[in-house]
């Protein structure tokens, strides 16, 4: 079985990843950090999904901020509280004494790949720490920016655009990548036929996400009048746990802190005119959405 670290700012994907890969993987710990929510908010959201999962996997609180600039909220798309308001599960679970960062330094080996499901600046500061620190890790499967348009600008998606210059210390270290951008992400639908399958299982865990995903396609609804929704950061899981599932290209991929225009943007050489820079990052291109949802609903089936 896999081994992985989640980085997360849970956000009803995260969420929703963190279960799926409590099922399919052994989960060391979970790392929080500030992005969909603040820390506090996110570390919160954590603990819950660990409580509702009925596991004893360890949290890490991380960054409240990014290295530079402002601190930029997305509670537009997960709610103010990060899971879409939903009915809060009581638990009396606490997070661990010593920081993500410490923990990503000291406890993190070649046999564990890091899942980075919010913006990476728990990663970046473990590599201002150790530089080297990347290249001793299993990888980091990271969902985050895009081959095409983003999200949170037109060329920029939200977690690479709230910290770049993080993400930009990530895709520069000489560290395993594999990336789940937009472009793959949006791919994996979920509809209310999902929820309904979900809903049916009857466990805790599937009332819960069948609550997040609900959230999530009612926000689908109102914002763009859509009867899909796209579930972003189980993709970046999957690409480890399941990665017969996709298909992947090697890009060279940087990240654009400066620009006016395109700060956040993940710049990926995709040429065919001329000979392309050095891979550094297994790109997933496309994934075989409903076998993912199957192994999904599979997750949830037991308690």
């Amino acid at each position: 079985m896999m081994s992985l670290v989640v980085d997360c700012d849970p956000g009803c994907d995260d969420a929703i990843a963190i279960l799926l890969a409590l099922r399919h993987a052994n989960v060391k710990a979970i790392t929080t950090v500030s992005g969909n929510v603040p820390l506090a908010q996110s570390t919160e959201n954590a603990l819950m999904t660990v409580a509702v999962a009925n596991v004893e996997t360890p949290v890490y609180a991380g960054a409240s901020k990014p290295l530079k600039g402002p601190q930029i909220s997305n509670d537009v798309s997960h709610g103010s509280d990060g899971l879409g308001g939903l009915h809060r599960f009581s638990h009396s679970r606490t997070s661990e004494s010593a920081s993500a960062c410490d923990f990503l330094l000291e406890c993190v080996s070649k046999d564990d790949w890091v899942i980075a499901l919010g913006p990476l600046t728990n990663l970046a500061e473990a590599l201002a720490r150790d530089s080297e620190w990347g290249k001793r890790i299993g990888g980091i499967s990271i969902m985050g920016g895009s081959t095409s348009i983003g999200n949170i600008t037109p060329v920029a998606e939200f977690n690479v655009f709230a910290d770049p210059h993080a993400a930009a210390k990530v895709y520069t270290s000489g560290a395993r990548l594999k990336m789940c951008g937009l472009n793959l992400t949006h791919q994996l639908e979920v509809t209310n036929e999902t929820v309904t399958l979900i809903s049916e299982l009857g466990t805790e865990k599937s009332t819960f996400v069948a609550s997040l995903l609900k959230f999530l396609l009612n926000r689908a609804e109102k914002m763009i009048r859509s009867r899909w929704a796209p579930l972003h950061d189980p993709c970046a899981v999957l690409a480890v746990t399941h990665p017969t599932l996709f298909q992947f290209e090697e890009y060279f991929v940087e990240v654009e802190t400066q620009g006016t225009l395109t700060s956040g943007m993940t710049v990926i050489d995709q040429r065919t005119t001329r000979p392309r820079l050095l891979p550094n990052t297994l790109v997933a291109t496309q994934i075989d959405a409903t076998r993912a949802i199957e192994v999904l609903v599979d997750s949830l089936e037991t308690q």
